[in-house]
């Protein structure tokens, strides 16, 4: 019976995390799934013109009535807008990537460091592809508020913070003890990329489906970083989980 009893424990332990893969395997499935469907459909529908209406409507809230030319609300707030926008934007992502890559890089943490440059680089290579497939012009309907350069759909401010932000969340939420703590993460996470996306579609530089698209994108790339660091999650057990 005794010698029966560490084979017993054994099981149990292997049962545990079969469960545990098998969550995260599903969860993996079905919120790439999600996003693959969402970025799929959001382009035929753009692609047929089927978009124009809700995009127009949308960008127009954002904007004073009687005048599309000028943003919605006090000036301190296009320009609180632009300062938004520049956290999804080329450079800041850039000098946050390396900034964390280098740190767990002096940390020894090889495989974090590979996963987050694997994320940043793939989300961009991805946007710049997709821009160039489908081609969509930037919006005519209000002036642009930021300098722009490149396609319209989808919107690489949006692809690229999710991915990154989202990526850097699930690296920080490993390290936390406290299951609260690792919700913040991804609370802060989820509302920094929010207000970057709407931040497009006040400046004008981008449709609704384009951030929507990027949303996405950035989604697929950001499951990625999760599964690479391990699949993460905020549920995980803890001594002072609370």
């Amino acid at each position: 019976m005794l010698g029966r009893l560490p084979v017993f424990g054994l099981t149990s332990t292997l049962g545990r995390v079969r469960d545990r893969l098998s969550g995260a395997v599903i969860a993996t499935f079905l919120v790439g799934s999600l996003a693959i469907w969402g970025f799929l459909t959001l382009a035929g529908e753009m692609r047929e013109g089927e978009t124009r209406a809700i995009d127009e409507r949308l960008m127009l809230i954002m904007r004073e009535v009687g005048d599309r030319n000028d943003p919605l609300g006090p000036r301190w707030l296009e320009e609180a807008m632009r300062d938004v926008t520049a956290l999804g934007g080329f450079t800041v992502l850039t000098l946050v990537t390396i900034v964390v890559v280098v740190t767990l890089m002096r940390a020894r943490r090889w495989r974090e460091a590979l996963g987050m440059a694997t994320v940043a680089l793939g989300a961009e290579l991805t946007s710049d592809v997709v821009k160039l497939v489908y081609a969509r012009p930037r919006p005519d309907l209000v002036p642009h508020g930021s300098y722009v350069y490149s396609n319209s759909f989808p919107s690489g401010h949006s692809t690229l913070s999710v991915a990154i932000y989202f990526t850097l969340a699930a690296l920080l939420a490993a390290g936390a003890v406290r299951r609260s703590s690792r919700k913040m993460m991804y609370a802060v996470a989820g509302l920094v990329v929010l207000l970057i996306g709407v931040s497009r579609v006040y400046l004008g530089v981008h449709w609704p489906t384009d951030v929507a698209a990027g949303w996405a994108l950035g989604s697929i790339w950001a499951l990625i970083g999760w599964r690479w660091l391990g699949a993460p999650t905020t549920g995980e057990a803890s001594p002072t989980r609370r």
